[in-house]
């Protein structure tokens, strides 16, 4: 059985996350979803309300890509996750070439860590590229519109959060 790990912190899971997550689906058997758990990033949502809305989310995915997809929050380094969950891959998200630039210096230390875990790249795609969830809630605290970054779900949950 094929394991894919993709981490992140997904405060708030986006339409690019769900993007990366649809298309990383059909690679793998499995997709873990590491939602991590990193208090210094002092997240807008709890890690459970994190994990709930990435299920939400997902569930629709795993019918239709008959991918198990399954979140699972972490506090350990990334390749100890993967190790945890069984996975032989992780997958990294690409908007821009400053991701590009952090994602290859992860890939070296994890390679170092554990070299029969690979990483793969998947590149948003173009209508999702400028999507980022940091950005996303600097819209949402400033009374902007974000309908077109995150589902409807999300969407309320920022609403609801920042009222």
């Amino acid at each position: 059985m094929r394991v894919g790990l993709y981490p992140g912190t997904f405060d708030p899971i986006t339409l690019g996350h769900i993007d990366i997550i649809r298309r990383a689906a059909a690679l793998v058997d499995k997709l873990v979803i590491g939602v991590a758990i990193n208090r210094d990033k002092g997240p807008l949502f709890s890690l459970e309300e994190r994990v709930a809305m990435i299920e939400a989310e997902c569930s629709h995915l795993t019918e239709q890509t008959g991918t198990e997809i399954v979140a699972h929050p972490f506090e350990n380094l990334l390749i100890d996750c993967a190790r945890d969950v069984g996975a032989q891959i992780i997958v990294r998200g690409l908007r821009a070439v400053a991701d590009f630039e952090y994602e290859f210096q992860m890939v070296g230390m994890n390679r170092a860590l554990d070299d029969s875990i690979e990483t793969v790249f998947l590149m948003a795609e173009a209508r999702h590229q400028a999507i980022a969830s940091k950005l996303v809630k600097e819209i949402a605290r400033l009374d902007g519109d974000v309908a077109k970054f995150v589902t409807p779900r999300v969407n309320a949950a920022l609403r609801d959060r920042l009222g």
